[in-house]
């Protein structure tokens, strides 16, 4: 199953202990300025749906390396305040990050995005598991 990728790697011990709260504090932060997102598995493949209205195709970037997925772009402010007089906005834009992890299975030479009213699919084929071959030992007669 895709995952949520924890993105503090490999730090040293005393380096977590020290920066642990704060690191903690970011990463509420970050969930909430992250889009959305469900994820899926068919028999063929593994779906990931990032909800990201307003958000153009250029503004977008989606990588693959090391087994991990990453969305990312910037939700470009689009508000004019010119002879206006704002009682709320609850619409928020910036740059956003989404990390996931990919499972074993993940093919990443098949990975395709389609993006439409505002939600980024991305598709990711599952590797054909082939059948297991019936392989001769040779017996050294030694």
């Amino acid at each position: 199953m895709v995952e949520k990728s924890d993105l503090t790697g490999n730090v040293p011990d005393w380096f977590s202990q020290f920066y642990g709260p704060v690191r903690r504090f970011g990463e509420k932060v970050a969930e909430f300025f992250s889009p959305d997102a469900d994820a899926a598995a068919t028999d063929a493949y593994y779906e990931v749906c990032v909800e990201l209205p307003g958000v153009s195709e250029e503004d977008m970037k989606v990588e693959v390396h090391d087994g991990r997925l990453s969305v990312t772009g910037e939700k470009r402010a689009v508000r004019k305040e010119e002879g206006k007089n704002f009682f709320f906005s609850e619409r928020s834009y910036g740059r956003f990050q989404r990390v996931f992890r990919l499972p074993p299975d993940a093919d990443e030479a098949k990975i395709s995005a389609s993006h439409k009213d505002g939600v980024l699919t991305i598709r990711i084929a599952k590797a054909k598991a082939e059948a297991p071959q019936a392989k001769s030992i040779p017996i050294d007669r030694g």
